[in-house]
């Protein structure tokens, strides 16, 4: 059986090939070999550029409810840039007639054309074009009110009277379409194209030389959920805002496989929520800016998994509670479970979510061991049993109730206030959110308050030998990143003001460690004296 370091090691070394693994598929994504022939001025094999020969186009932008158009009928033109240059970036705002059929759940699709100056697009034989859904499905957001009065927001009364249920989807309209084509003059090699832009690629035979024609790509990350507009059945008219610009290669590549990426956690479950989160990711942060964010990000992941295994193993060592606020213990217990109930009432991202639901469970558990607590079942019932706590943990746990005793002055006045404010002044969907919200909103301004009994153990005691460090260690780095984590990822604000509370608190755990050294003769975080002698063994 491994030991720990060793696995330790191992979990390590295969964190190193997965970082070294992504980094070269990366490179094989924004990096594509040229055709060789096209250096010597050959063409045999080699997929030239259409755009190399600089033609004038046009663009056009269509809506139709039909997903599949052959000719002009039935259509709306709803922008038509002449004199179209690749070159240069736009941003139009249109207003789009809204069918009937669309005003009652239906779809519109916005058709692009890329085509040349002057001629129709279904009359020229070397346009390109590209459809897009204008309207998705989504469950309206639950309306807010305030639960003394009954008063409501009017924002989406008119959308709730247009479904029987809270849960049923309805149209909602989207009012971003961003387009990009790519410009760079780069010679393929026909016998090795790259699969993801393969399909975006439409090939026209010019004499001798086989040509692709302008590559027309549509941004769906830019498609985000606040963008979005519920469609009532009285509106005839949503503004699109069309917005264009080119595109490199390697930008291009990179973005295809990040949009394949999104719609696979569509399909593995992820709501259109989840998936906008991750959207934000990219479409709200450089590349530089976002090559780093994945590789902070597969740090965070291994000081996670590290700092779990090292907690689980501190307590599941642990053999007495001197030195370990039990108070702490439970509070932490408290604070993680609300915190998780109401990021799940939230809705929050599952990158955000799912850590949250795992660290509650160890918290349950780390309860179980602070409180020595025992299961026996008689039948079908379950029966619940405390065990006994010696003379230096008593002393412990007086330490810790007279912390608390002091804290509760402080604390108790401040979250009922902080509560009663909230149902005044403060709208919500029902009262268990209120209730959810008045217990976090006093977890996140109040919680490191009740790190104060364990400091105060601390104090009494003149020792931190008893703390899990390692843990810690790790969970410090994890605080750090997540203080970046938290201008990228869409959360509620007390939880991205909660990432730099713990800054604070860990540097004054990191106080307490150099202002009391380690002395050998008080017991480690395992209940054992450095200066305690292995009993011999007998001959």
């Amino acid at each position: 059986m491994l030991s720990r370091s060793s696995f330790t090691s191992l979990v390590v070394g295969v964190f190193a090939v997965y970082v070294a693994h992504t980094c070269w598929v990366m490179y094989g994504i924004v990096y594509t070999r040229p055709c060789p022939a096209a250096a010597g001025g050959g063409a045999a094999g080699c997929v030239w550029p259409y755009l190399a020969r600089r033609p004038k186009l046009q663009l056009s932008v269509y809506t139709t409810t039909r997903s599949n158009i052959g000719a002009e009928n039935n259509i709306d033109l709803v922008l038509n840039v002449e004199d179209f240059d690749i070159e240069s970036k736009f941003e139009r705002r249109v207003n789009v007639s809204v069918p009937k059929k669309t005003r009652n759940n239906g779809t519109l699709y916005a058709y692009i054309f890329l085509h040349h100056a002057g001629i129709l697009p279904w009359h020229d034989g070397k346009q390109v074009h590209i459809v897009s859904p204008l309207t998705t499905y989504m469950v309206p957001k639950p309306e807010e009110i305030n639960l003394l009065t009954g008063e409501s927001d009017t924002q989406q009364i008119e959308a709730e009277k247009q479904t029987n249920a809270l849960d049923e989807p309805v149209s909602h309209w989207r009012s971003r379409l961003t387009l990009n084509v790519m410009v760079e003059d780069f010679v393929f090699d026909g016998s090795s194209l790259p699969a993801d832009v393969h399909r975006y690629m439409k090939m026209v035979q010019l004499g001798k030389t086989v040509h692709y024609l302008p590559i027309l790509f549509i941004d769906q990350l830019s498609n985000r959920v606040k963008d979005l507009m519920v469609i009532n059945r009285s509106t005839t008219e949503l503004p699109l805002t069309v917005s264009y610009d080119k595109i490199s290669l390697g930008k291009l590549r990179f973005w295809i496989h990040m949009q394949d990426a999104v719609y696979s956690l569509q399909q593995f479950g992820f709501s259109e929520k989840d998936a906008d989160e991750v959207k934000g990711i990219f479409v709200d942060t450089n590349l530089y800016f976002l090559a780093l964010t994945f590789f902070v990000a597969a740090f965070h992941l291994l000081f996670d998994f590290l700092a779990f295994k090292n907690d689980i193993s501190f307590w599941k060592k642990k053999r007495n509670m001197i030195g370990m606020s039990t108070k702490a213990v439970l509070w932490r217990c408290f604070s993680t479970v609300v915190i998780f109930l109401f990021l799940l009432d939230e809705q929050t991202s599952l990158l955000v979510l799912i850590p949250a639901g795992i660290g509650a469970v160890i918290e349950l558990w780390k309860v179980k061991k602070a409180l020595k607590m025992t299961i026996k079942w008689q039948g079908m019932r379950p029966k619940i049993q405390f065990g006994t706590y010696n003379d230096s943990e008593k002393k412990t746990e007086e330490y810790d109730s007279q912390a608390m005793k002091y804290l509760s002055y402080l604390l108790y006045p401040l979250c009922i206030g902080g509560a009663g404010y909230s149902l005044l002044n403060v709208k919500y969907k029902s009262w268990y959110s209120w209730l959810i919200n008045s217990f976090v909103n006093g977890v996140y301004a109040f919680g490191f308050l009740f790190m104060l009994p364990q400091l105060f153990v601390n104090y009494k005691m003149k020792s931190v030998a008893h703390l899990p460090w390692k843990a810690f260690t790790y969970k410090a780095f994890n605080t750090f990143i997540d203080d970046i984590f938290a201008f990228i990822i869409t959360m509620p604000t007390s939880h991205r003001l909660a990432c730099f509370r713990d800054d604070v608190v860990f540097l004054v755990y990191l106080y307490q460690r150099w202002l009391y050294p380690v002395d050998k003769n008080r017991v480690n975080e395992y209940g054992e004296s450095y200066e305690e002698k292995p009993p011999k063994k007998s001959s």
